[in-house]
């Protein structure tokens, strides 16, 4: 067992935001859960899946939504409602517990993002549970079908979901992720675009074989490495590149973007003019939740399931999705994909025809 701190906590939740690709949430949301329950006494113990007990039960906690505001006339829809004051992720975390009859082992975080992987870390904490050294998808992703559950036909329900109005939902009997999708999805939408939901109650045994081993330390390494370069002010894009055994595919200054939420997604594009070595060029990013297509000069350069990763090249942080803005200067850094989304069955449920192209996978080259 490791008992993480606060640098670890820090470094994971960087480590995870790069490894998300725009996606998986704000890394001041997670860094706010880690501190509360810092300052409440918890501790975060994280175990390997080996150290883990055979049939302890663990579970996935996780905000799913779009990661816009919502503008004003929809926000007023939601003005009447009481707000429970209880985190949403905690109040899924009991009821769920009530529901079993059983108390939770640990947690295993839904994908690797600043907000989502701390999201799985403060309810173990706050409920003297265990963080799971794994997870299902090794980066961030904008569906529950997006996952290693999914391609190993492994259930997601019994789901139990919560919501800031104190609204509390359990589905039973949803048939496969597909469909948790948009069951889920469908509650996010009428919860201000936001819900806290708990899926893959499982005991371990059950799940080892179907999951990402060692990814929250993939993260830790990734975010120190990370830091320990902006520290010694060195450049974080090459770092990023060679600690993920992937590349810079490209520098410049965005030229245009835009966003919306629809259907319980940020969409969005980001153009970027090239300079330096990429003077003359252009990049554009499409983006659903996460980063989903690069295109280079207009011809398609990168696409999922590779991780397409947005870093300010001024303050050496990672980009979130939508806060860019024209005249930032940023890098594109390529990071190949995790080896479960390279199968048929990842590449059917994460690929670029996911993403709206009629082609076959091609990693992206430098």
């Amino acid at each position: 067992m490791q008992t993480l701190t606060r640098q670890d906590l820090e470094d994971i939740l960087y480590g995870a935001a790069i490894l998300g690709t725009g996606g998986g949430g704000e890394i001041s949301e997670g860094l706010a859960m880690i501190d509360d329950a810092l300052a409440r006494g918890k501790q975060f113990n994280m175990v390997s899946l080996d150290e883990a007990p055979q049939d302890a039960l663990v579970c996935t906690p996780y905000m799913l939504g779009a990661i816009s505001a919502l503008p004003p006339e929809e926000e007023r829809l939601y003005a009447r409602l009481p707000r429970s004051g209880k985190p949403e992720i905690l109040a899924a975390y009991s009821r769920f517990e009530d529901y079993l009859g059983r108390k939770f082992y640990g947690t295993i975080s839904c994908e690797l993002g600043g907000s989502n992987t701390a999201t799985a870390f403060y309810a173990a904490a706050m409920s003297d549970a265990y963080i799971i050294d794994a997870d299902p998808a090794g980066r961030a992703v904008p569906e529950i079908t997006h996952s290693t559950y999914y391609i190993n036909g492994l259930p997601a329900a019994p789901i139990v979901m919560a919501n800031e109005f104190g609204e509390a939902i359990i589905c039973e009997n949803v048939i496969d992720d597909a469909r948790a999708e948009h069951v889920v999805r469908a509650l996010s939408k009428v919860s201000r675009n936001n819900i806290a939901a708990i899926d893959h109650a499982l005991e371990i045994r059950e799940i080892r074989d179907a999951i990402i081993p060692g990814a929250i330390s993939l993260a830790l390494d990734m975010g120190r490495a990370w830091r320990e370069a902006r520290d010694a002010g060195q450049d974080t894009s090459a770092t990023i590149a060679r600690q993920g055994g992937g590349f810079v595919a490209f520098r410049g200054a965005v030229s245009a973007s835009d966003w919306e939420t629809r259907d319980g997604f940020t969409f969005g594009n980001v153009s970027i003019d090239g300079a330096g070595d990429f003077a003359g060029k252009a990049y554009r990013i499409w983006l659903k939740n996460e980063n989903m297509v690069g295109w280079l000069d207009n011809e398609v350069h990168a696409t999922i399931p590779d991780l397409i990763c947005m870093i300010d090249t001024d303050s050496g942080e990672p980009v979130t999705n939508p806060n860019y803005y024209q005249g930032q200067q940023v890098a594109v850094v390529v990071l190949p994909a995790p080896a479960p989304f390279t199968t048929a069955r990842g590449l059917e449920a994460f690929g670029p025809r996911y993403a709206g192209l009629d082609r076959e996978y091609r990693p992206a080259v430098v």
